[in-house]
């Protein structure tokens, strides 16, 4: 069996999706459950596009140890210098240093001839060398790159000391048998081939990103880099759970393997998906609600007389259990850090404190508690309770007319500390909750899109409101948790208005603050 290395790049290409603003104490999370997945690389990010991304990339690489941990980087020493700054502290750090090789973005991006191409990648590996003999390489748009030319570079930027080298389909451009056959073009010519590892990398704009990924094994490469739930730019990327599944259903035919602890994938998949927003499609391959449901007469009777009938893959395999709901208002904080343990919520004493606190106020209201209340609880509180000064939600009432119009009445702490109360009205509760908030800003604050749904069913669930907004020019997504839709509405848009505050001041300190002295 052929061991098949997981590079997944969730935390930096998945958060390039249009609208996601992690935080740092998300982020750090994601790695976490990453590590407990098994990945063999986490690309925590892209350190020298902002300051906030190089600290939470330099956090992620002091906190994992099960695996390495990569930085992306242009071909710039600049760029090259921030990814090692980032991530020296790491277990085995790589630095991923890209550079484009197809005519079309030579000539119109880069504006440089091809041996200008080469000679900068050369250059961008050999000053990476400095630093580590963990260096990845990869050659942006390949799929629609000359194959001599990729040979001619790919030698020399092994020469140069590139350890693993990256064939990516950046634009969801080839299909399978085309994807394949250049691998095992590059193997049959480049003649250092054997020194470096070959990895793949395929979005997902012609539905074709997980055959593709999965036909670059058979074409000989080592490493598949892909994303949880396959989030990323445009149509997203290679889906690690549906790869990771396929090449365990069907070891016989690609007779490959990954080390992943595959108990962990919808654990994994519910995790990324609360912190970015991102709802899993209820049809999606492995971790969707509909993936182990049965509808149809036939297909019941079949899986009631033997499961193999109609499921190939065990719910169990994937981290699927029944959901026992063992804690009340009766538990203690022995038996709930017990549960928070068993689904890794890894928490310091402080944030524990308020968790339980969330908790214990939640049991007043419901009589249980399920894995998914505490696990939403957790994720709401991530990243919220670090000293950083943010609009708190301190009171809401709303009062609603069938015939007539709503009006809300709120009351906000400010970053400062002031106390502000506010009312509005408007043609629904939501909007007239928005309304009101939006009177505490000179600037327009743009609705673009706004989601409910519940943590489990039930009419007593915990509502999870998604909102995606634009202030100031920038737009980010919002998320907030409470008893009541209502309030979880109003937390939503408060959330998504202070990420955005955050990324405003960290990128004005980025902007006056040199590579050198982040620390």
């Amino acid at each position: 069996m052929k061991k098949i290395e997981i590079f997944d790049t969730t935390l930096r290409d998945g958060e390039q999706s249009a609208g996601v603003n992690l935080h740092a104490d998300e982020k750090l999370e994601i790695a976490y459950q990453l590590e407990r997945l098994g990945v063999d690389v986490i690309e925590a990010g892209f350190p020298a596009s902002s300051r906030g991304d190089f600290l939470s990339v330099q956090r992620i690489a002091r906190s994992i140890r099960q695996c390495s941990v990569a930085a992306l980087a242009r071909s710039t020493e600049k760029d090259i210098d921030a990814a090692w700054e980032a991530i020296k502290e790491g277990a085995n750090p790589r630095i991923h240093v890209f550079i484009a090789t197809s005519p079309i973005h030579m000539e119109y991006k880069l504006r440089l001839t091809p041996d200008q191409v080469v000679q900068k990648a050369v250059e961008s590996v050999r000053y990476a060398a400095r630093y580590t003999t963990n260096i990845e390489w990869s050659a942006e748009d390949a799929t629609r790159s000359d194959w001599d030319y990729l040979v001619k570079v790919v030698t020399q930027v092994i020469e140069a000391g590139a350890t693993v080298v990256n064939l990516p389909d950046t634009v969801g451009y080839s299909t399978p048998h085309e994807y394949a056959e250049m691998f095992r073009y590059l193997k049959e010519h480049v003649p250092n081939i054997h020194r470096a590892k070959l990895s793949a990398h395929c979005h997902d704009d012609l539905g074709l990103a997980v055959a593709n990924s999965l036909a670059a094994i058979a074409g000989g490469v080592e490493q598949i880099e892909c994303t949880i739930n396959g989030i990323g730019e445009r149509a997203g990327n290679a889906s690690l759970e549906e790869i990771a599944i396929a090449l365990a259903i069907r070891k016989n035919v690609f007779q490959a393997e990954t080390g992943l602890e595959l108990n962990q994938t919808v654990r994994t998949s519910r995790l990324v998906s609360k912190y970015t927003g991102f709802a899993v499609p209820p049809n999606k391959a492995v971790v969707g609600a509909n993936a182990f449901a049965h509808e149809s007469g036939i297909h019941q009777d079949g899986v009631l007389k033997n499961k193999l009938t109609y499921e190939i893959i065990s719910p169990e395999m994937v981290g699927l259990s029944s959901n026992a709901i063992v804690l009340g208002k009766h538990s203690g904080r022995h038996a709930f850090k017990k549960k928070c343990e068993e689904l890794g919520i890894q928490l310091d004493e402080d944030r524990f404190n308020h968790l339980f606190k969330n908790f214990k106020e939640l049991t007043e209201k419901r009589k249980e508690v399920t894995d998914d209340d505490i696990m939403a609880l957790a994720t709401d509180l991530t990243g919220k309770e670090t000293g950083t000064k943010t609009y708190e939600l301190v009171f809401l009432q709303v009062n609603y007319g069938a015939q007539g119009v709503s009006t809300a009445t709120i009351g906000i702490k400010t970053p400062e500390g002031e106390f502000v109360q506010e009312a509005a009205t408007g043609n629904g509760s939501v909007e007239a909750i928005y309304q009101t908030i939006q009177r505490l800003f000179s600037d327009p604050i743009e609705l673009i899109d706004y989601r409910i749904q519940s943590t489990t069913a039930g009419i007593d669930s915990l509502a999870e409101v998604y909102v995606k907004v634009t202030h100031q020019g920038h737009t980010s997504t919002g998320r907030g948790i409470d008893n009541d839709v209502l309030g979880a509405s109003a937390k939503a848009f408060l959330d998504a208005i202070n990420r955005i505050i955050l990324k405003v001041q960290a990128s004005t300190v980025f902007e006056t603050t040199s590579v050198s002295g982040r620390e």
